[in-house]
């Protein structure tokens, strides 16, 4: 780990996030010889690390597990000269140009143009017992955790996709899944409601909440709320999934870029956000799609209009000497 003394570098282009977005963003920046730094996020890899088969991700016929196909494009990345950082941005300046990002112990990064792809994270229902368990039996991670529930009997809570691909991941190793949905019906796709309904280890409950986790080391139970009745009812079981959506991991931009009301980045012209030289790619600001393969999309856009602009805007004659790879990015 770097020390606090660790001094302060200048780079052409600074890509915040190492998602799918992210990634890409570096890739097709590294071809492009911008010799691009990454400040990928502790943790690192966005929301493929808590995704369990991708199986709409091209090239792939059988399917890929989420983290893998994040190590793959980070390998990918790296090889053409990409530099990591991994370390959060703790504070930025946008106002000033270069534009300065603070990733704390990892030191200043002052970049020419910059290009946010933080993604989302992952939202929890606030309860008191469940925060408290986290990691005891209560995850928002099936893939990393799925594993040690084997014979055991857990409550998945969600009605989209990832609810229904979560539960149909663990499975794999719990006895029983009981998928808790607040409304009538499940949002997910026809696909993948249909997957779902036909496992024999799945069962639902509609129209009910989960208001309390038991447990004093590790989760023994889950209390749930029918809601039309208000009858509490305790579940036996020893593990608890969420899978209820994300929020845009946007809190160290708010006051620096526009954001609309949800929080998520606010673009013109597909990447653009409100301060010219600084981009937006994948889940920051797409509350649309919210796909891998369509934030990969993203990253690509905004790292060739990133390239444009800074074709435009020639680097200063003199500047704070780079740290890192002297690596020459091949194309």
């Amino acid at each position: 780990m770097a020390d606090s003394t660790m001094p302060d570098r200048h780079v052409r282009l600074a890509i915040v996030g190492s998602g799918p977005a992210g990634l890409t963003a570096a890739i097709y920046a590294a071809r492009a010889n911008l010799a691009p730094v990454v400040i990928s996020g502790v943790p690192s890899g966005g929301q493929l690390m808590i995704t369990t088969d991708v199986e709409n991700y091209p090239g792939f016929p059988e399917g890929i597990q989420g983290p893998e196909l994040v190590v793959k494009m980070r390998e990918q990345a790296a090889r053409f000269g990409t530099e990591f950082l991994d370390s959060n941005v703790r504070n930025v300046d946008l106002k000033h140009h270069p534009f300065m990002l603070d990733t704390g112990l990892t030191g200043i990064v002052h970049a020419d143009a910059v290009i946010v792809a933080t993604g989302a994270n992952a939202r929890w229902l606030e309860l008191a017992n469940e925060q408290r368990l986290r990691g005891h039996g209560v995850s928002a991670c099936a893939t990393c955790d799925g594993f040690f529930f084997k014979g055991k009997d857990v409550v998945a809570v969600g009605g989209g996709d990832s609810a229904m691909e979560e539960a149909t991941f663990l499975t794999k190793f719990a006895n029983s899944v009981t998928v808790v949905h607040r409304r009538p019906e499940l949002r997910a796709s026809r696909i993948m409601q249909d997957r779902a309904r036909r496992n024999p280890k799945i069962r639902f409950r509609f129209e009910t909440e989960v208001t309390d986790v038991l447990g004093a080391d590790s989760v023994s139970g889950v209390v749930v709320r029918h809601i039309p009745s208000g009858k509490h009812e305790t579940l036996d079981v020893q593990g608890l999934f969420l899978a209820i959506g994300h929020d845009p991991a946007t809190e160290v931009f708010r006051g620096a870029l526009e954001l609309d009301e949800k929080g998520y980045l606010l673009t013109t012209d597909i990447t653009r956000t409100s301060v010219d030289g600084v981009f937006a790619a994948g889940d920051v600001y797409d509350h649309r799609y919210r796909q891998a393969v369509s934030a990969a999309g993203l990253g690509c856009m905004a790292a060739l209009d990133a390239e444009k602009w800074l074709a435009e805007h020639p680097a200063p004659a003199h500047r704070p000497t780079s740290h890192g790879s002297d690596s020459s990015p091949t194309r």
